[in-house]
C-alpha cells in the first residue's frame, strides 16, 4: 500500500515539474493557433492531461519535450477544426523589452510587433506555425519537422513562403 501512494505521489510531482517548466510555453504555442488566452490556458490543461493519461505510451524516440509539443499542435488544430478559424486581437505573443528605450520609440516598438503579429495570425496555418516555430519558440528546422511530421525541406520551404508573404504584406519588412 505504501508503494502505491509513494508512485502516486512521484507521478504527481512529475506532473507538477512538467507543468511548471513547459505549461507557459506550451500556452503561448496554443496561443499561436487558437488567438484567445481562455480557450488556450483551457487547450493546455487538456494537454498536461492528456500527457498524464498517454504518459506509458510515451517512446523516447523523440524528447519528452517535442513529444508535448506535438500534443499541445494536435490539440489545436483539432479545436480550430471543431470551432473554425476566429479572428480575435492579438495580446502578448511579441513582448517587447522597453526598460530602456524612449517613450517614442517603445511606441513604434510596440505598433511594429502588433504589425507583424497580425500579418503571422492572418498567414495560412502551415506557415504560421512554422514561423512561430522557428523565430518566436527557435526551434530548428528537423525539431519542427518531427512535431508537424513532415520533411525538414517542407519546413524550410514554408518558413521561406511565409517570409515572402509578409515580406509583401509589410511593405518590405523582412525575417532573419
Amino acid at each position: 500500500m505504501q508503494g502505491e501512494h509513494n508512485r502516486k505521489q512521484s507521478e504527481s510531482e512529475m506532473m507538477s515539474d512538467l507543468i511548471k517548466k513547459y505549461g507557459e510555453e506550451i500556452k503561448r504555442l496554443i496561443f499561436t493557433y487558437v488567438k484567445e488566452w481562455n480557450t488556450a490556458e483551457d487547450l493546455t490543461q487538456d494537454v498536461f492531461i492528456t500527457v498524464y493519461l498517454k504518459r506509458d505510451t510515451f517512446q523516447e524516440q523523440s524528447s519528452l519535450k517535442t513529444w508535448i509539443y506535438r500534443i499541445a499542435i494536435n490539440k489545436s488544430k483539432d479545436y480550430l477544426k471543431s470551432w473554425g478559424n476566429r479572428m480575435l486581437s492579438l495580446t502578448n505573443l511579441f513582448p517587447s523589452s522597453y526598460s530602456d528605450i524612449s517613450t517614442e520609440r517603445r511606441y513604434f516598438t510596440r505598433f511594429e510587433n502588433e504589425k507583424l503579429g497580425n500579418a503571422v495570425f492572418k498567414l495560412p496555418v502551415k506557415y504560421r506555425e512554422v514561423i512561430i516555430l522557428y523565430y518566436y519558440k527557435g526551434l530548428n528546422t528537423t525539431e519542427i519537422s518531427e512535431l508537424l511530421q513532415c520533411k525538414p525541406s517542407t519546413v524550410k520551404s514554408r518558413i521561406s513562403r511565409a517570409k515572402k508573404q509578409l515580406h509583401s504584406k509589410l511593405g518590405g519588412f523582412r525575417l532573419e
